[in-house]
């Protein structure tokens, strides 16, 4: 079991060091924000949100991730709501009335901030990004952002939790000392994001700047860099006053020829609480997932997922995935918490 499992690290370690990919998200659907910077200012709000993933529980060292994103608008004039135009008695802030009356946005401005940081096995890289969108309105309830971000990526590789077992360890692929282990790189990445109150769709590409990180000098080996491209779509569908259904998805595509399809399906009961389901289908290991989330105070939510990995001769070794996504909203002038335009 040890020799699989330790198999099953180094083919994803090995995928990350040939072309490296960005993490994968369960709960993606609450925060497009961390792969595409089109939604930054999105909302009325400057919106916060931090995040942590334990992917394959039953292997040591397989991937962590934890992020804190933060994204507002500037110049958005909302004509629809101010300080006193919270939940009206009677009326849900949430159900069909208040989607019938959406009105797109002005024209304005959004920045943003990222910080990721991903562990896989001995491999660390920290990215950090800032955001800015412009939104315009294509027509009375829809309209388009486009967006790009820009920032750094440093990478680093600890000797000391390498088990060489009883191969040479003074292998040329990650150098001979720590110094030559850490390396920075630009990153940048741009997207567009189309909304209206039924739908949405986007695409992103970040990891925009391809190339290699060597850590030894005159030596071939080294960490690649390949863009990574999202493409992401969802619909929404009124169940009644008080429910809303919102099937989505979300493709990976990143070089060499690797891939994942992420689809979900997200019930909202009006702004307290959602539960969803999903499937992630993709070249290293598939997973069935469901989440949970609750509103706990006017600008605090919570939520909760957990995937099953399926499909797979490994599937007995890795373990369960584990998410835990909490968000923050501040200067919101509207009476429920939830997001208007991403969900």
């Amino acid at each position: 079991m040890k020799f699989i499992c330790a198999l099953l690290l180094s083919i994803f370690i090995s995928s990350q060091m040939n072309a490296q990919a960005k993490p994968s998200y369960t709960q993606y659907i609450l925060n497009n924000f961390i792969l595409n910077p089109a939604i930054s200012g999105i909302e009325n709000y400057t919106d916060i949100k931090m995040s942590y993933r334990n992917q394959w529980t039953a292997i040591e060292g397989a991937p962590t991730t934890n992020y804190f994103t933060v994204h507002c608008p500037l110049g958005k004039n909302d004509s629809r709501t101010n300080i006193n135009s919270f939940d009206i008695k009677g009326v849900n802030p949430r159900g069909k009335e208040y989607w019938s009356d959406y009105t797109a946005p002005d024209p304005h401005h959004g920045i943003g901030f990222t910080a990721v940081n991903d562990k896989s096995g001995y491999i660390n890289r920290w990215t950090m990004n800032v955001t800015y969108a412009y939104h315009l309105p294509l027509s009375a309830k829809t309209s388009m952002s486009v967006g790009f971000s820009a920032g750094m990526s440093s990478i680093n590789l600890d000797r000391s939790k390498i088990d060489f077992g009883g191969m040479d360890p003074n292998d040329p692929a990650i150098g001979y000392t720590n110094n030559e282990l850490k390396k920075i790189k630009p990153e940048m990445g741009i997207g567009c994001w189309l909304y209206s109150p039924s739908y949405f769709a986007g695409f992103s590409v970040l990891n925009i700047i391809p190339g290699k990180n060597k850590f030894v000098l005159n030596n071939k080996y080294g960490d690649s860099f390949t863009p990574n491209y999202f493409l992401t779509g969802g619909y929404r569908f009124n169940i009644g006053e008080d429910f809303n259904l919102i099937p989505s998805f979300m493709y990976q595509y990143w070089k060499p020829q690797l891939s994942g399809l992420h689809i979900n399906t997200k019930l909202q009961y009006r702004d307290i609480g959602w539960a969803g389901a999903g499937c992630r289908i993709s070249d290293l290991i598939s997973g069935y997932s469901g989440m949970i989330g609750l509103k706990i105070a006017n600008a605090v939510n919570l939520s909760y997922s957990y995937e099953l990995a399926f499909n797979n001769s490994l599937v007995n070794y890795t373990g369960n995935t584990h998410e835990i996504l909490i968000g923050f909203i501040i200067g919101n002038t509207y009476g429920d918490s939830c997001p208007r335009n991403v969900w």
